[in-house]
């Protein structure tokens, strides 16, 4: 099979095309929309294979035609050449160029890792914390937008409240919210593992639902949305830090900086991300998006970059100089409210009955 096929779906579907099917090496990027960049879909599209060994964009490709003496031209401006394809038929011409990957490398940004906040750091003999103290600390986080990385589905898409809030000390950091969103990551990489292994799509996600469940507290977690987004992502190009801000943004706890871009190819992007800051609780966004601007020591940075957030939290003299009775908090009780009335209705009992539904369904 020629490594120069049509695909109009971007890089991330050659990383998961079955062995033996060569990665294209030629790809055209082209600003169809005049937004600066050819991240979205249909902008960018591997090469295809003509005859002669030549290759062509399919970027808005067309026909060409004959004139009086039988020679074909190309409608869109004699500067453009007429190609046969590979399989034969009427040549076609196209207005944009290809680029050669192997020696023009799609350059890549690569995420932002940063572990957040460090927990329960050196204390003096009384118990005193010897370190600076963080009240509300936030970790960036990159998810991206539909793009050519990604296979144009959207990894920032929103899938409800799947991280739980005001669950106690079991999970008071936001780290340990990340290690809940891995759990999940690890379970969608089970079920992906069994999917290529020929299990039907309920053994993928069975597989996937035992590999979420290990280890986890069941009561931190909304499973069965969990278990929708693993599967939802499972072939779409997501990788971690995607999950992992797709579903703390999707619970509230996010706060969203801006977009950027993670890669390009000869300077014309082709692909976005978005730079958030997480916090460990919806709470916790909404006291950092409305305490911030209260006080000077943001005024420089503010919230950073989309590409290099600042995400860190209160020290306890910033967090004693906010006035509480200039946010509005209406969000949070609202939440509240909501989450009182919903242990009303749901009981324990119908909360284990859904957790070992998953387990042994």
């Amino acid at each position: 099979m020629s490594r120069r096929i049509c695909l109009l779906l971007g890089l991330a579907a050659f990383a998961l095309a079955p062995r033996g099917i060569a990665q294209a090496a030629e790809i055209c990027a082209v600003d169809l929309n005049g937004n600066g960049d050819a991240a979205d879909a249909r902008e960018m599209a591997s090469c295809v294979a003509m005859a002669a060994g030549a290759v062509q964009c399919p970027i808005q490709q067309a026909a060409c035609v004959t004139d009086e003496a039988g020679q074909y031209g190309c409608p869109l401006g004699t500067a453009y050449q007429c190609l046969t394809p590979a399989a034969g038929g009427t040549p076609t011409c196209s207005p944009n160029s290809c680029t050669d990957t192997d020696a023009n490398p799609i350059e890549e940004e690569a995420p932002v890792d940063d572990p957040g906040p460090a927990n329960d750091g050196a204390v003096d003999a009384d118990g005193n914390c010897l370190g600076t103290i963080e009240i509300f600390g936030g970790r960036a986080l990159r998810c991206r937008p539909p793009g050519a990385s990604v296979t144009f589905q959207n990894c920032c898409k929103d899938k409800g409240k799947i991280v739980k809030d005001g669950m106690g000390g079991s999970l008071s950091s936001i780290t340990t919210k990340i290690a809940v969103a891995k759990g999940v990551f690890t379970g969608m990489k089970a079920a992906y593992t069994a999917f290529k292994a020929g299990a039907t799509a309920s053994e993928a996600a069975s597989a996937g639902a035992n590999a979420i469940i290990v280890g986890l507290d069941p009561t931190s977690i909304a499973i069965s949305l969990a278990i929708n987004f693993m599967m939802e992502v499972l072939l779409q190009g997501c990788d971690q830090q995607d999950m992992e801000t797709g579903m703390l943004r999707g619970s509230g706890m996010c706060h969203e900086i801006g977009t950027y871009c993670s890669s390009s190819i000869l300077g014309v992007c082709i692909q976005k991300a978005k730079g958030h800051c997480c916090f460990n609780t919806k709470l916790g966004r909404i006291i950092q998006e409305q305490g911030r601007p209260q006080l000077k020591s943001f005024n420089d940075l503010g919230w950073g970059t989309a590409k290099q957030p600042y995400c860190r939290g209160f020290t306890a003299e910033e967090f004693q100089g906010l006035d509480f009775s200039r946010m509005d908090l209406s969000e949070y009780y609202t939440d509240i409210e909501a989450r009182a009335q919903s242990d009303i209705e749901i009981d324990m009992e119908d909360k284990v009955d859904a957790y070992l539904s998953v387990i042994k369904p």
